[in-house]
């Protein structure tokens, strides 16, 4: 029961950092900075609620922050023409970058930075408000994906951009706005991992915004795919944590459980979509 809690609690930055790579996905244009996201978001959100007192601001303040970079991310990308794989790895190492260097310069530490003046987040059982903001997330971008018109251009989009545009509609728009998303999902996913901690720590997403990429896949890019994905991932981080104490094995070969079934379900993923392909 407490590894289905505690994987109940890891799902909720998953969950929600794979549904802003999946508004990205579907519009033709993926944002593989989702891990720089996480980070920036993680950062600007605990430190503001430190600064106001008040969870709810720092979250928003956070939020607004992400969104700046992700839209700048999206203009290099989408107006400039740069390539989205280059962008989206200089963002990754730039969120580190300006993290540490802004941490270093306010807290004159570059590592962990206790906030004596944060709100406390309430629980149950390890399980806090980010479980429900992420299943309420993942039944609204359903909604909006499915039932919008919206959602059936941003799809259109990611399939033709020429047909988007013959319609009078500019393909820009849905690719500029599917980073906007992105980016706010992950600073909320950010926010999610630090405020669990109730510190700063530097790299605590641990590579969880690549996970991210990986759920919006085997999701079949669709948000209730998403969500057993990232269940799927969270019971493997799971019972990594909780087979420490009862293996008689080095942690760092425990730790790897979960990149290891990433590694794995890619590879698997990968044979299956060529073998269906090859039928189509």
């Amino acid at each position: 029961m407490q590894v289905i809690l505690s994987a109940l609690s890891t799902m909720a930055p998953l969950l929600l950092a794979a549904l802003g790579g999946l508004f990205s996905a579907l519009s033709g244009t993926l944002n593989i900075a989702l891990e720089g996201m996480l980070t920036i978001g993680a950062f600007s959100s605990i430190a503001f609620a430190s600064a106001t007192g008040s969870l709810a601001l720092g979250i928003l303040i956070g939020m607004i922050i992400t969104t700046a970079l992700s839209a700048l991310l999206g203009l290099f990308t989408i107006r400039f023409k740069a390539n989205p794989f280059i962008a989206g790895l200089a963002a990754n190492l730039l969120a580190g970058g300006v993290c540490t260097v802004t941490s270093g310069k306010i807290y004159a530490t570059e590592g962990v930075v206790n906030f004596a003046s944060l709100p406390k987040l309430a629980s149950w059982h390890g399980l806090d408000l980010f479980l429900p903001i992420a299943l309420a997330g993942t039944l609204i971008c359903a909604f909006v994906i499915r039932r919008t018109s919206y959602g059936l251009h941003l799809r259109a989009c990611g399939r033709n951009q020429e047909a988007i545009s013959s319609l009078g509609l500019r393909a820009d728009f849905y690719n500029l706005t599917s980073f906007l998303i992105s980016g706010a999902f992950c600073s909320v996913a950010g926010a999610a991992i630090m405020f669990r901690l109730g510190a700063y720590v530097p790299n605590a997403s641990s590579g969880k915004g690549w996970i991210a990429l990986v759920i919006v896949y085997l999701g079949n890019m669709r948000p209730l795919g998403l969500l057993a994905a990232a269940l799927v991932f969270a019971l493997a981080d799971s019972f990594s944590n909780f087979a420490q104490g009862f293996w008689n094995v080095p942690a760092d070969f425990i730790l790897a459980i979960p990149y290891v079934f990433t590694l794995a379900a890619m590879i698997i993923f990968s044979i299956f979509s060529r073998k269906r392909k090859s039928f189509m």
